[in-house]
């Protein structure tokens, strides 16, 4: 939902779809000194010539291509499928960069579905709403030490 790492987009973007970025980046890693890569390893757009940027959802600019819309409608007959069972939603390290994407819909979820719990893990926001707060479990510590407790 929030973009992916694996992805380039045009940074206007004058076109909605991403691209496989993995043998980019492997080549810049071989290629790079002192941290910096030669400049013809910049990648650029293929319709418009513009520098390409990792496809994240960061402003208005995010590219929610067709692969994107198809994951979307999995997640989301997921999460209709599993409506009325047992249910714990994991939410790690998310602010409140784009809430409406991940944190208000989990905090709906656990409202308003008896049988689903939630586990917010995050170092700066621990706080949950006061109606939901029976069934949140909360942890401000940081997740690597949280999953070495768990000996992960």
């Amino acid at each position: 939902m929030q973009g992916d790492y694996g992805l380039f987009q045009c940074s206007l973007p004058c076109h909605n779809k991403t691209y496989d970025n993995e043998k980019q980046i492997l080549d810049m890693l071989e290629k790079q000194k002192d941290m910096k890569i030669p400049t013809e390893l910049i990648p650029k757009c293929p319709i418009c010539g513009r520098n390409m940027e990792m496809n994240l959802r960061a402003d208005e600019r995010f590219v929610q291509d067709e692969e994107w819309y198809h994951h979307a409608r999995l997640y989301n007959e997921y999460v209709e499928k599993t409506n009325k069972k047992n249910r714990v939603l994991i939410e790690i390290g998310v602010g409140y960069n784009t809430p409406s994407i991940i944190k208000f819909p989990f905090e709906h979820l656990t409202l308003f579905n008896e049988k689903t719990y939630l586990i917010r893990i995050n170092k700066e926001y621990t706080n949950c709403p006061s109606e939901i707060r029976e069934k949140t479990i909360l942890f401000d510590e940081d997740f690597e030490i949280i999953l070495k407790q768990l000996n992960v």
